[in-house]
């Protein structure tokens, strides 16, 4: 591996822990806000902020000691250039007079079918060192002894078998996913260590008071009742046979697999919190309908502020406040391109007037993408589906309180089986990802959609 890639590597790595440590600052922020919050829970989160603080550290230091050492290799690349003379520079290989004759890497009398050059240039290709130098030392050979004519009569269309393709394993491209953006966003539990249901106690039927009609008569009396919200446990598994050669011969072939399955796994369950028919938020949700023929920024605004408004009606005192608003990236950038003399008539806080929110500029699936001009912050999640109403083209809006969004994973999720048994025959490895995890946005019926005509896809004009 080259000292560019290594940079190139560890430029990634840095860039992942910055993303980290944003993650962790904003669910920092995030448990601040919460009156229920505990000194042991923020000191948890500050610690955790403060890890992954240290990470950011040591991935920079590693990208300051290996841009370091880059650049001291091109310094003094350019001061042997300026130094030596050319009059006293050593002669290339192939244009210095020999006594004599080295033995050939490849001799036609020992390996007349050129075996041994064939298996070498498929080590090479597997990152077979002693291979790529015996096959380096044959091209020195072959610009010897035939140097005017491999310059002069041929390119390497001519060497198909010596100009060896290089295949960038490190770079390769995983299928794009939608993954977790709601489900992150979500409160999050631990799952029980067993069952296949969770269940929550609502009061349903409250108690009740009223004014004394006159003294020493009866006061009001209403008996408390609840009703049983059980969730179901549901199991996200996915499996991928692949040959030992693959995963032998092969260059990192297993854990791209790997990767790709746990991509799926987040982006399954983050589709199941949205569009789980009945219990999905957005079967959950009571819905707010936008009719417009020239859907304008302007009036889906006011959406969802009616939304944020029915989410505290349904809440009453046990509304947190911390409402989140989540849409569809194309709904975001839709927003974004808005433009209006006119600015709210109360502003709020950390939010000037004249702003019609703010564009916090963080990458998709990496937390709270911005705030509404109200304060509340949105939540970009391309799992929101884009194919409803009459002409299949509008997507939805949803507005929620994000401590009634209740998630239960495994804290191990998700878990991974790489079985060898069952395909042994055919000389095949069983790898299978699944987890279990439970949710409901219905703890109390509060959740809210926009929807209609005025969400179908959105035309960037300005407006």
């Amino acid at each position: 591996m080259t000292l560019e890639q290594l940079i190139a590597q560890a430029r990634t790595a840095l860039e992942t822990a910055i993303a980290t440590r944003q993650r962790e600052q904003d669910a920092l922020m995030a448990l601040r806000s919460d009156e229920n919050l505990t000194e042991e829970a923020v000191q948890q989160q500050v610690a955790a902020r403060d890890a992954a603080d240290v990470e950011v550290t040591r991935r920079q230091t590693a990208l300051d000691q290996l841009e370091a050492e880059q650049a001291r290799e091109e310094e003094l690349a350019q001061l042997q250039a300026r130094t030596v003379p050319a009059a006293t520079r050593a002669p290339a290989y192939d244009q210095v007079a020999r006594v004599g004759a080295e033995e050939r890497t490849y001799r036609p009398d020992q390996d007349r079918r050129g075996r041994q050059f064939e298996r070498d240039v498929a080590a090479a290709f597997l990152g077979d060192y002693e291979a790529r130098d015996r096959l380096a030392r044959h091209m020195a050979e072959e610009r010897t002894l035939r140097g005017d004519q491999l310059e002069r009569a041929a390119g390497t269309g001519a060497f198909s078998g010596l100009v060896v393709p290089q295949y960038l394993t490190d770079l390769y491209a995983p299928a794009a996913a939608a993954r977790r953006p709601f489900a992150d966003a979500c409160r999050h539990h631990d799952l029980p260590a067993q069952g296949m249901t969770v269940n929550i106690s609502r009061i349903t039927t409250s108690s009740s008071t009223a004014i004394q009609a006159s003294e020493n008569t009866g006061v009001a009396n209403q008996d408390v009742d609840d009703t049983l919200l059980s969730i179901p446990v549901q199991t996200i598994a996915g499996q991928q046979t692949l040959s030992r050669q693959a995963i032998e011969r092969g260059a990192g072939v297993e854990p791209i697999v790997l990767d790709d399955l746990f991509r799926r796994y987040a982006t399954t369950l983050d589709s199941t919190l949205l569009n789980q028919a009945t219990t999905g938020l957005a079967a959950s949700a009571t819905t707010i309908t936008y009719t417009s023929g020239t859907p304008k920024v302007t009036e889906a605004y006011p959406q969802v502020v009616a939304g944020l408004a029915g989410v505290e009606s349904a809440m009453l005192d046990q509304a947190s406040g911390e409402n989140i608003v989540v849409m569809h990236s194309r709904r975001w950038y839709w927003l974004q391109n808005g433009l209006s003399s006119t600015w709210p008539l109360i502003s709020q806080p950390g939010i000037a007037a004249q702003m019609g929110g703010t564009n916090l500029g963080a990458s998709y699936g990496s937390g709270v993408r911005g705030v509404l001009p109200n304060g509340t912050p949105v939540i970009v999640d391309n799992n929101i589906v884009t194919n409803l109403g009459a002409s299949t083209n509008q997507d939805e809006i949803y507005v929620a309180d994000r401590n009634e969004c209740h998630l239960w994973e495994d804290p191990s999720a998700p878990m991974y089986i790489r079985a060898e048994q069952p395909a042994v025959a055919s000389l095949g490895v069983l790898m299978v990802v699944y987890g279990y995890a439970a949710y409901t946005h219905s703890r109390y019926a509060h959740a809210q959609k926009i929807t209609g005509t005025g969400l179908v896809a959105p035309a960037f004009t300005g407006v």
